[in-house]
């Protein structure tokens, strides 16, 4: 990431996550800068910097925080499923008892 002052640092990372939804990890990786100065940048110093993208990207945030668990469960999902084919088997990981 190019060098920017800090307060332009937090407003491009806000705007970044308001913009695309993006989580912290995404940011991140995005600008080339570790999740903690993504996280510090936009929920210590960016409110005061410009409160009112501070209060768009806790919205932001918070809705990523609440979906965390059906992201996980997609992703063990897909870990096990992709398991299954490569080993050939052929019966259900869960069943429903009925």
């Amino acid at each position: 990431m190019v060098y920017f002052s800090q307060p332009k640092r937090c407003e491009l990372l806000g705007n970044y996550i308001v913009e695309q939804g993006a989580t912290v990890r995404e940011t991140a990786r995005y600008f080339g800068v570790s999740k903690s100065t993504v996280h510090k940048d936009v929920t210590q110093e960016l409110q005061w910097v410009n409160r009112r993208l501070y209060e768009q990207v806790c919205i932001v945030l918070q809705k990523n925080k609440d979906e965390r668990h059906l992201r996980g469960g997609e992703a063990t999902r897909r870990k096990y499923h992709s398991q299954k084919e490569q080993s050939g088997e052929n019966h259900f990981l869960f069943t429903k008892n009925t």
